[in-house]
């Protein structure tokens, strides 16, 4: 089994330092040694754990996806608490575990999406009630031309592309790093790009081996 290792401190000061990064590196090494793995990449984040744009993070999950790898990390509390991102997270397609909750899966993370939705509801519903106390006061909020402004930037529409194509569009960007780095290096034909794919073990979308038909097609959904 391979395995993509993820690892985040949360300042600038413990990333130079290593502080703590050897400590995660050693449980990581562990669950490997354990689980007779061998950790195929490692990505290291410097970054707060209340935000939710961590470019590591998703270089890991892509580096899993093309790879058909485990995403492993330390401690489950190295995830972000928001809902949002726990349930990309859990949707993302990639197996991933935490060293020291090994039996965690998606269940577990949909229950702590759960938990830090409630959260989220309960600070806006407060909010909510403080509103309308202003109000009450007779104190005018918002602005008056904000849903129409939103009208005209064309947002606010609730509609949705089908998942099935989300995810073909999600997979075909993880990709275009490493077509562009398979070409760069002299692999133009449909038949050679699909021969170092396979070669590199990136997996298709749906998991098997690459054909020319089937890289046309990821090119073809790229340049659309």
């Amino acid at each position: 089994m391979r395995i993509v290792a993820y690892i985040r401190v949360s300042t600038r000061r413990q990333g130079e330092s290593g502080l703590g990064i050897e400590a995660q590196q050693a449980e990581i090494a562990a669950y490997a040694a354990t689980h007779g793995a061998s950790i195929a990449a490692e990505f290291i984040e410097v970054e707060s754990g209340k935000k939710d744009d961590r470019p590591e993070l998703h270089r890991a999950i892509r580096e899993a996806r093309l790879t058909g790898s485990r995403l492993v990390i330390a401690r489950l509390n190295r995830l972000s608490r928001n809902a949002a991102f726990l349930l990309n997270l859990r949707d993302s397609g990639v197996d991933f575990v935490a060293a020291d909750m090994p039996n965690a899966n998606s269940l577990t993370i949909g229950v702590m999406a759960l938990v830090a939705q409630e959260e989220r509801e309960a600070i806006s519903r407060n909010t909510k009630a403080a509103l309308a106390a202003a109000r009450a006061r007779g104190q005018k909020l918002g602005n008056p031309n904000g849903a129409a402004a939103l009208r005209r930037a064309g947002k606010g529409n609730t509609a949705s592309r089908q998942a099935a194509t989300a995810r073909a569009d999600a997979r075909a960007h993880d990709l275009a790093d490493v077509l562009a780095d398979i070409t760069a290096k002299g692999h133009t034909t449909l038949h050679q790009i699909a021969k170092e794919l396979n070669r590199r073990e990136i997996r298709t979308p749906r998991g098997g081996r690459w054909h020319p038909s089937s890289v046309a097609n990821i090119r073809e959904r790229l340049a659309s």
